[in-house]
């Protein structure tokens, strides 16, 4: 038979499933049907609107993190953005792969984001965004940035808000807000910025709204985006570096040090008075050694162990070389490259003096990098020396080893010219000298090898620096006053590491750019502040999640809302702020507060009146909100209602006169609800019961037509399709239903509310055939 529901559920199940941990945090991709969660464990995932199928995982690690506090999307959905409590790293998610593309550190630990793209158009900018750079046909390819601005902005305690250019690069840091950041929003037209924060009292707190302007960023948009690309590009170079210097230590292995290692000992042990390199030296040139030197040559290093050791060293060398040239020094020359192009910018005072670019500042940053490819150079000719060093003198003693086992030695190793003696006998003068001052520092008598040393990550000086005796252009630079402090020249730090000049060069380039940073931020200033509510609630029961307030910006309209809840008669009244962009603009119907009156059943026509309280709520889309109620009287199970509230039936231009506040904004709103304007909303359709579901949070994405409810229990989700035709679905159902389906059964009240069974008139009786068809064939009023 054919069935038809006397209710029609507005809104499709697509999915429902029950997770293994509590979620605390989802949000819906922009662009695809993709939603990110977070969970109590550490985890970020990443789902599929079909069937809520997982498509990766990002597990939690000591290097990331382990504890999530929110998430956001690029606004092209191509990346995802999480911050993490416990380590205060902020990571940048590719969407194809749970892997990190990009990491930086911040002050606090962050509690909510908001990621937001520029839509303002300008002929400037599209000639900019349509010039090609030619720059990438010689230098390292960098990350892939979308034409339009996009900005990070991250909020936390104290009043910590920053903005990271293409999430990548801090271009401001906002001063003079108190309290912890609930929410923000930065308007697409870069007029201004919406923060909402939290500040903490005895046993309660106060919750505020602030409207900062934002006008340097707007008037000097073009600047600011050519600026903001430039630091993105040295942010990204900067970690290139890092990631190959992190390449070329795990390159460099322990085994290198066995040598030293060993000699050490030897002098430990050793009962004569002869030194190690005379011991070395008696066996080059006379061909014997003593019998000592013989146990330490085959019992400890032994020829398997020489072979094994020569072999390390060539391939480690080998790496480390490779990884310098390919990939240090050219990253390094690209950041050279992109930071002169930043000082030329700095030398346009009229466009970028005030953003804060300082040219002084950037000509200290190119310096620094020059003296880190000084650096690296220098390490370039090392590991060269000591390759060739290292091959003689392996290939001089594994032969000299043959011999004291009498095993037949292959002519052509047998071959030794005096050019070659000599070679070996520079290198054991030089490297086999024992050092007592090296034995206090390091724990050794020598430092054979020297490529180790470069890749340390501490401040000490090198154990064995380069030799600059004898060095005419050293010397030259050194006697000459002028040359010495030239700023044509490169400084030289011959004593120290290739770690402590590349920390020296990151700690230049940030204080270098940072001013803007602190220019920028400083220019924000507070135009609009509205204490909103104080909140006594448990800190246990505000673990707000995705939850209110939630900030959404109109691009179109260039309207900044604010979503939060008052309560008022032990319920949540959901309240609706609206301010414009342009903080010198007003808006009509500025703060409406919302009462949810009656909700129709379709074909039966019954009406569910209750009273009901708003757990939840977030923009769909510009022109709709999607609630989730509860209501106070009903049944558990059959108790929360999803609902899509149309903004234009809230702000209704015919009597928008008679919805003005009449209280005063400079005081706490809570406090004066009998001034805030309500309208009471009434529903045919766009809502429907969520059955055997305690939902209290929602997520909407208007732009896949999909919303997410999630249960009070944090694991329990159910997934909608919320834009569906209203027709009837119809299915068949077996002959035993139909044959069942002439029995009559009798209706219960619950089928609607407590509250509606107790008004229902004396005397009034539903017809049979209709009380049959509500009872057999509606599951929604079913019991």
């Amino acid at each position: 038979m054919l069935r038809f529901p006397t209710c029609f559920p507005s809104f499709r199940v697509v999915g429902e499933k029950q997770l293994p941990q509590e979620i605390i945090f989802l949000v819906w991709s922009p662009k695809r049907d993709l939603i990110a969660l977070a969970n109590t464990a550490g985890e970020v995932l990443l789902h599929r609107l079909a069937s809520f199928h997982r498509v990766w995982s990002f597990p939690p690690n000591e290097n990331t993190g382990k504890e999530v506090t929110c998430l956001a999307w690029r606004p092209d959905g191509k990346l995802l953005a999480f911050a993490l409590a416990d380590t205060k790293k902020i990571v940048l998610c590719d969407v194809e792969k749970p892997e990190s593309l990009h990491s930086f550190s911040v002050e606090a630990p962050v509690s909510c984001m908001h990621w937001m793209e520029v839509t303002v158009e300008s002929s400037v900018l599209t000639s900019f965004y349509n010039a090609e750079d030619e720059s990438n046909l010689l230098l390292p390819k960098l990350p892939t940035l979308p034409k339009k601005l996009n900005i990070l902005v991250l909020g936390g305690g104290s009043g910590f808000i920053e903005l990271y250019a293409y999430g990548m690069f801090k271009i401001a840091r906002v001063t003079g807000i108190v309290g912890t950041c609930l929410a923000l929003c930065l308007s697409s037209d870069l007029k201004s910025l919406s923060v909402v924060t939290e500040v903490s009292a005895t046993g309660a707190s106060e919750v505020s709204y602030f409207q900062l302007e934002t006008n340097l960023l707007y008037s000097f948009l073009p600047e600011v985006t050519r600026m903001a690309r430039k630091f993105t590009h040295i942010s990204a170079l900067l970690q290139y570096i890092n990631l190959s210097l992190t390449c070329m230590c795990e390159a460099w292995e322990e085994i290198l040090m066995q040598m030293d290692s060993r000699l050490t000992k030897f002098v430990q042990e050793k009962n004569t008075t002869t030194s190690v390199q005379d011991e070395f030296m008696h066996l080059l040139l006379w061909g014997k050694a003593s019998a000592e030197l013989q146990t330490l040559l085959m019992n400890q290093l032994t020829v398997k162990g020489l072979k094994k050791l020569g072999q390390s060293i060539e391939s480690s060398y080998s790496s480390i070389q490779k990884l310098v040239i390919s990939h240090l020094q050219s990253g390094s020359e690209s950041l050279l490259y992109h930071l002169s192009e930043l000082k030329g910018m700095a030398s346009w005072k009229q466009k970028y003096e005030p953003l804060g670019l300082d040219a002084a500042g950037i000509e200290d940053a190119i310096t620094a990098v020059g003296s880190f490819i000084l650096k690296a150079n220098e390490l370039l000719q090392v590991i060269d020396s000591s390759m060739k060093n290292f091959k003689a003198f392996f290939r001089w003693l594994y032969v000299a080893m043959l011999r004291m086992t009498e095993d037949h030695v292959l002519p052509e190793l047998n071959k030794m010219t005096q050019k070659d003696i000599t070679f070996v006998a520079e290198f054991l003068t030089e490297h086999f000298n024992e050092a007592p001052d090296l034995y206090n520092r390091k724990g050794k008598y020598f430092n054979v090898e020297k490529v180790g040393q470069y890749l340390k990550d501490e401040d000490d000086d090198l154990v064995s620096p380069p030799n600059t005796e004898g060095n005419q252009w050293y010397d030259f630079l050194q006697n000459s006053s002028h040359l010495k402090e030239s700023p044509l020249l490169f400084p030289y730090y011959p004593r120290k590491s290739l770690h402590f000049v590349k920390r020296r060069m990151e700690n230049i380039i940030d204080q270098c750019l940072q001013k803007p940073a602190d220019v920028i931020g400083k220019s924000m200033n507070q135009a609009i502040c509205i204490p909103l509510y104080r909140d006594a609630r448990s800190e246990e029961s505000t673990r707000r999640l995705f939850k209110f307030p939630f900030l959404w910006n109109n691009k179109t309209l260039n309207l900044h809302y604010l979503l939060f809840t008052i309560l008022e008669d032990s319920l949540y009244k959901m309240c609706i702020l609206r301010r414009h962009t342009d903080i010198s603009q007003s808006v009509s119907n500025g703060l409406v507060a919302i009462k949810f009156g009656s909700f129709t059943y379709a074909t039966t026509e019954k009406v569910r009146r209750s009273t009901y309280s708003c757990l939840d709520a977030q923009f769909y889309d510009d022109e709709t909100v999607t609630v989730v109620l509860k209501d106070t009287v009903g049944r558990e199970g059959r108790d929360r209602l999803l609902v899509q509230l149309p903004l234009s039936l809230v702000y209704n231009s015919e009597d928008s006169t008679e919805y003005q506040f009449t209280g005063t904004y400079s005081a706490r709103l809570d406090e004066q609800c009998s001034a805030i304007p309500t309208r009471t909303m009434h529903f045919e359709k766009h809502w429907r019961l969520l059955e055997s579901m305690k939902a209290q949070y929602v997520a909407g994405n208007g732009f896949r037509k999909v919303s997410c409810v999630l249960s009070s229990n944090l694991r329990h989700v159910r997934v909608f399709e919320m834009d569906i035709d209203d027709e009837w679905e119809l299915d068949e159902s077996s002959d035993e239903e139909e044959e069942a389906g002439t029995k009559p059964v009798r209706i219960k009240e619950e089928a609607l509310s407590e509250s509606e069974a107790e008004n229902q008139p004396a005397g009034a009786v539903l017809a049979p055939e209709i009380v049959i068809k509500v009872e057999k064939l509606d599951p929604e009023l079913d019991s």
